[in-house]
């Protein structure tokens, strides 16, 4: 477990605020840089509780903690289905702290991951579109526009990876989500890239509508 001493310091400070009413503690993401994100299911979460949370915050940052997320148990329950993103990549990579697992027997169900990606998906083309509008047609902007969407891209990208199981994407599609990463191109590019990007956008946006849970 990655900085495992402050997240275990963690743990105590959450059962000191929360007395009996914390169920579980997990820590979770595959990410080896960066604040360790954590969850606490709790029986209820009330003012006080968060205040003191609030106070003790600048600590578990200084110890390279995230804020922990805080849910309570019934909240817990019902969330899956509306959170098919979220608690996708926390039962990809959890490791339990302390307090029964609450994720034992859980997956999340295709058809909500399939309707969260098209959601998704056609957010991104909306705005695909209305960005380009924006542009002016400056060529610079367009380039702009292109790597300012390329992390949501790829974040889509794996989504639907994890949906369908195929690793691999539209080559035009696949371009775009590599510049999160380097996140440069010329303006000329960007020219070039934009019109294969919108079309490849429009299939995935038709294939996640079609796509049937086997």
């Amino acid at each position: 477990m990655r900085n495992a001493e402050a997240v275990q310091d963690l743990d105590r400070d959450l059962r000191t605020i929360f007395a009996n009413r914390v169920r579980s503690v997990v820590v979770y993401g595959a990410a080896t840089s960066g604040p360790v994100p954590t969850l606490a299911i709790v029986d209820k979460v009330g003012p006080a509780d968060l205040r003191y949370c609030a106070e003790r915050c600048p600590l578990w940052h200084s110890r390279g903690l995230g804020t922990p997320l805080i849910l309570e148990a019934d909240e817990f329950e019902r969330s899956l289905d509306a959170f098919p993103f979220e608690f996708g990549a926390i039962l990809a990579n959890y490791e339990l702290v302390s307090g029964p697992d609450p994720f034992q027997g859980l997956v999340v169900d295709a058809a909500d991951l399939r309707r969260a990606c098209e959601v998704q998906a056609r957010s991104h083309l909306l705005h695909l579109r209305e960005g380009f509008i924006e542009t002016e047609g400056r060529n610079d902007h367009l380039a702009d526009l292109i790597v300012r969407s390329a992390p949501g891209l790829a974040a889509l990208l794996s989504h639907v990876s994890r949906l369908t199981g195929v690793p691999g994407h539209d080559p035009a599609l696949t371009r775009v989500a590599e510049l999160a990463s380097d996140g440069t191109v010329s303006s000329d590019e960007a020219r070039r890239m934009f019109p294969g990007y919108l079309k490849a956008m429009d299939r995935l946006v038709e294939t996640l509508d079609r796509w049937s849970v086997a």
